[in-house]
């Protein structure tokens, strides 16, 4: 982790310097921006290896440079945010974040979700097999098909309709997991568990969202909601 770069945008003085310490600390090199415009500018000249953003930081708020860095870049995203039942967590996935913090925040609390998310995405590429019943999937050298969904498994790629469809690396992981398991109903918590890399209960709204976002690149009719258990693949 020595040579990770982190972009941290945080309107509070205390907060940022403290927060940078403790990441520095871990051996993270920290870009720290007072606002929302410094930090898009700071993204573009450093390109940092993730982003740390504030959802209630001035100029371009948090949610908004989220939706800007992901017009540009797949590079991982948590936002933080002071409450964890308000609605900009659910905007921050929305707009590409891929986990969220709750403040205040424990430094080694930070650390651990920052490393569970630069892990997954560090892992994103690897061909993951025999995850479940593949009867409806044809195996083709490691590509899965899935009507006129293609997922290729060794090259990290998707296609629909012969179209490449591009996702993020949280998007493919969790597309991943459902096309090593078609028809199979996957709960909220075992995907939290191995796309997230949680170990423990976390918040499902993560996974509704990503679910969503997935839908929406990939058909909205190829995700089956199953009531009351969580997510299958249709085949």
């Amino acid at each position: 982790m020595a040579d990770t770069h982190v972009l941290f945008v945080e309107d509070d003085d205390v907060i940022r310097e403290a927060t940078q310490l403790a990441l520095e600390r871990d051996g993270f090199v920290v870009t720290a921006m007072p606002d929302g415009l410094a930090g898009l500018e700071a993204f573009r000249a450093n390109r940092p290896d993730i982003a740390l953003l504030d959802v209630m930081v001035p100029g371009l708020d948090g949610v908004s440079l989220c939706r800007r860095i992901r017009d540009e870049s797949t590079v991982p995203v948590i936002m933080l945010s002071a409450r964890a039942d308000s609605i900009d967590v659910v905007l921050g996935l929305e707009a590409g974040a891929d986990d969220y913090v709750t403040k205040p925040f424990d430094g080694a609390v930070l650390v651990a979700r920052i490393r569970a998310v630069l892990r997954r995405f560090g892992h994103a590429g690897q061909n993951r097999t025999g995850g479940g019943p593949a009867e409806e999937a044809i195996l083709e050298e490691t590509v899965l098909r899935f009507g006129d969904l293609e997922v290729d498994t060794e090259g990290m790629e998707v296609r629909k309709g012969g179209e490449t469809v591009a996702l993020t690396p949280t998007e493919m992981r969790l597309l991943l997991e459902f096309s090593n398991a078609p028809g199979t109903v996957l709960s909220r918590d075992r995907l939290l568990e191995r796309v997230w890399d949680y170990g423990w209960g976390g918040d499902t709204r993560v996974v509704d969202v990503h679910v969503q976002r997935l839908r929406g690149k990939i058909g909205q009719d190829r995700i089956e909601t199953v009531r009351g258990f969580g997510y299958k693949l249709r085949g």
